[in-house]
């Protein structure tokens, strides 16, 4: 699962009384190694963004977005066609901001850049969250059955909350928790490239679509999928932040090992995701 740069700075900062030797540094590689995994992953599925939707738009051809998903272009309902194209839009603007939102140098040596750059994410962030509850509720025909929903709902939700307590404590000039706000901001918009590397992952592993009808999209694997794409990346944050601060090695060690299994389950995911998805409607021609 992706992780942003900043969390290797928060390292420097936490308070323990372990020796360096008792897992401080391997929790920091396997931080940048989920980083380096996550960048790349997501910059991938930006390419295919730019690529399949914006090529298929530019050369009037929206309802290609059919091949891709359920009802995404429909004839005649120009406003959630509307809708789904500032979606996407801004799905893409996002991922490509975030790295420049995240890094410490950037808030470091562009302190005006970051702060402005931030209050556009949160914004873009709010409206991706309202824009995707409105496609899911309001717009018939949604791929998906009722728990999926649920858990895009709290999706949802939970980066409209991210978004307050982050505003909240840039406002009140309090940085670690305001760190902390906009790092579980980062991992619940990410939910949809979770969703995405964690189904493809699935499917090159069983070789079959195990656990769900591909026709009707439902089954328990994608239920269970729907909140996992929120709720296990945050665990695993949540755990980094208690791994900085414990005075356990052996905990220590395990979010070390948890972050390591993350890593290559990222990397796994988004080799399968580019090669079954991406890949193939980046490059094809029709």
């Amino acid at each position: 699962m992706s992780l942003p740069a900043s969390l290797i700075s928060t390292s420097s900062q936490a308070v323990t009384r372990d020796k360096p030797s008792s897992g401080q540094p391997a929790l920091r590689i396997t931080a940048i190694g989920w980083v380096v995994s996550a960048a790349a992953g997501q910059l991938i599925f930006a390419a295919y963004i730019a690529s399949f939707y914006g090529r298929s738009t530019l050369s009037g051809h929206p309802e290609r977005w059919n091949e891709v998903m359920n009802r995404g272009f429909v004839a005649g309902d120009h406003t959630f066609n509307w809708v789904l194209g500032v979606h996407l839009l801004m799905a893409l603007a996002i991922i490509l901001g975030a790295p420049l939102q995240l890094f410490p140098a950037v808030r470091r040596h562009l302190p005006a850049f970051h702060r402005w750059n931030g209050r556009l994410y949160m914004v873009m962030a709010s409206t991706l969250a309202l824009g995707g509850l409105s496609l899911v509720w309001i717009r018939a025909g949604v791929a998906g059955d009722l728990t999926q929903h649920l858990g895009t709902s709290l999706n949802a939700a939970l980066i409209l909350w991210f978004v307050i307590e982050a505003w909240r404590s840039a406002r009140r000039r309090a940085i670690e928790p305001h760190r902390r706000w906009a790092l579980r901001l980062f991992l619940a918009v990410s939910g949809v490239w979770f969703f995405r590397i964690g189904l493809m992952l699935w499917l090159a592993l069983n070789q079959s679509p195990v656990g769900f009808d591909p026709k009707t999209f439902t089954g328990p694997t994608l239920s269970a999928l729907s909140f996992l794409q929120t709720l296990l990346p945050l665990g695993i944050l949540q755990g980094y932040f208690y791994a900085q601060r414990t005075i356990h090695p052996p905990l220590r060690w395990v979010v070390v090992a948890t972050l390591f299994l993350a890593t290559l389950a990222t990397l796994a995911g988004s080799a399968a995701a580019t090669m079954i998805l991406w890949w193939p409607n980046m490059t094809s021609t029709g």
